[in-house]
């Protein structure tokens, strides 16, 4: 398992558009996912143990920036020949057992996650109302391990900052997690 961060937040990059299915047997295209004030867009897994420290903190915060007007939508692009936990129908069931608020999509050919430049899961992406980057850190300080309870919620902070402003912090913390694992 290679761990790798993100990179520096590239204000003002513009989403782009996929077509990708959901577990809920449904296909998603970019524009159907943009909320009001913004997008949430995040490259997880299912095997990552990174990813599977922070599901329940993932689900809060979702759930608390739908109220901001900000969506969210999480993409597998992992190839599953070589992790099995991360099968599209593994996927069905985390997404029921950890009752996520957004949909959860399967890039298997990879294409989404490479031209989104895709490093790692987690790999947050969060857009204003015009679809632009504002925010590319992490989730909180959380790594293998849940942080403490009461540990600052950066990405949180951030996409709130993003909806009520357009913009996002000029200082991000990089997310670290597992390597996507390409085909």
């Amino acid at each position: 398992m290679v761990s790798l961060e993100t990179p520096v937040c590239d204000f003002g990059w513009k989403a782009l558009d996929f077509d990708l299915p959901g577990v809920d047997g449904k296909r998603y295209r970019l524009a159907d996912l943009c909320g009001p004030k913004g997008l949430l867009l995040m490259f997880i897994c299912n095997h990552c143990p990174y990813v599977k420290s922070i599901r329940d903190r993932l689900v809060r915060d979702c759930r608390e920036l739908q109220g901001l007007g900000i969506n969210s939508v999480a993409i597998m692009a992992n190839d599953p020949a070589d992790y099995p936990e991360d099968s599209f129908d593994n996927m069905k069931q985390v997404a029921q057992e950890f009752a996520y608020p957004f949909p959860y999509l399967w890039d298997e050919s990879q294409q989404v996650a490479q031209a989104y430049g895709a490093v790692c899961t987690p790999d947050f992406f969060g857009f204003n109302a015009d679809l632009e980057l504002q925010y590319r850190g992490r989730l909180d300080a959380s790594r293998k391990e849940a942080a403490p309870a009461d540990a600052r919620r950066d990405l949180f902070e951030g996409m709130k900052e993003v909806a009520l402003t357009g913009k996002g912090p000029a200082e991000q913390i990089p997310s670290m997690g597992c390597s996507i694992k390409w085909k």
